[in-house]
């Protein structure tokens, strides 16, 4: 049996812009890899992120380098040793597990010793605009769990309070991406109270995190930039209640597992969360995401367009994935 790994980029267009601190996108490039073997084709998706360094042509050549190793007969119990943690190995890893699915006729749940996935209620992101216009997409989404974008530019206290206006029954969390400062996380603390919020995401530049060590801020603080895999957890204790598990940091669903599992034993709660793709790269993660606190997997929900056998999203739930789609 002698697998074949190709990999190709592939581009959706954006519903609308989405916009954070550190800029905007009107499409999501997606790098796709697929393990063929026996005439059964395994797929995974993932999602290179320039705050980790990585591009579009760096992964694509990342995946085809392993392409003689996946033929020599490699699987995803040895990639960890063949590939860093990141984008690239995401993509292999879950082509993988979905290529294992089919060979066994199994449920990638069932070889991953898990129960069956169940629908789960997934945060809707409010991409950073005027505190007026974030109001009005919060009236519009109807949705129970609101995920809104902050900038420390000054206006997040304006932003928190007129979405908590527009939408007085949602759960809220909020997430800064690395944008505050301890200076403004304090003045912003009595704000995030008012509003019920939830959890505070990676509030500060993640090399600059030690000074939450002891500090509360009435709200749970979670940790996103600065979390990736299992090894990078330890340093977080004390820091941060909250870890965010992406399988584009950790490199794949087989990490992400150990990674929550390594989490909830330290005492974290978990939170899963996505990069903006298509639902091949959330089928995995929807594995991942049973049982966690937060769940923040819509990324398909900001595509123009998304694949064929999509996961199907309704009044705030995530479904499982088909086996069509993966795993």
């Amino acid at each position: 049996m002698v697998a074949h790994l190709s990999v190709r980029e592939e581009v959706f267009p954006l519903a609308r812009t989405f916009r954070i601190s550190r800029g905007a996108r009107t499409e999501a490039r997606v790098v796709v890899c697929e393990i063929e073997e026996e005439g059964l084709i395994g797929r995974g998706e993932c999602v290179p992120y320039a705050r980790y360094g990585e591009t579009v042509d760096d992964v694509v050549a990342a995946i085809a380098a392993i392409g003689p190793a996946i033929a020599g007969g490699l699987r995803r119990e040895g990639l960890a040793h063949a590939m860093r943690p990141g984008a690239a190995r995401n993509a292999v890893d879950c082509a993988l597990w979905d290529l294992e699915a089919k060979r066994t006729g199994r449920r990638a749940w069932e070889l991953a010793g898990l129960a069956p996935p169940e629908p789960l209620v997934t945060a809707f992101t409010l991409a950073v605009d005027t505190p007026e216009a974030m109001a009005k997409a919060a009236a519009a989404a109807r949705m129970p769990l609101l995920k809104l974008k902050l900038t420390g530019d000054g206006q997040d206290a304006e932003r928190i309070a007129s979405v908590r206006a527009a939408a007085p029954e949602a759960r809220l969390i909020v997430d800064a991406n690395e944008s505050l400062t301890i200076d403004s996380l304090d003045r912003l603390a009595p704000t995030l109270a008012d509003a019920r919020v939830e959890l505070l995401e990676q509030p500060l530049p993640a090399e600059g995190d030690e000074v939450l060590r002891g500090r509360d801020f009435g709200v749970p603080v979670g940790a996103d930039e600065f979390v990736h895999d299992t090894a990078t957890l330890a340093r977080l204790v004390g820091l941060y209640s909250v870890v965010n598990i992406k399988l584009d940091k950790t490199g794949g669903l087989t990490e992400a597992l150990r990674l929550k599992a390594n989490a909830e034993r330290l005492g974290f709660r978990i939170m899963v969360g996505c990069m903006v793709g298509s639902s091949l790269a959330m089928a995995p993660a929807h594995l991942v995401a049973q049982g966690a606190a937060f769940v923040d997997l819509d990324g398909p929900l900001w595509l123009a367009r998304d694949r064929d056998h999509g996961l199907r999203y309704e009044g705030g739930l995530v479904h499982p994935p088909m086996p069509a789609l993966w795993g």
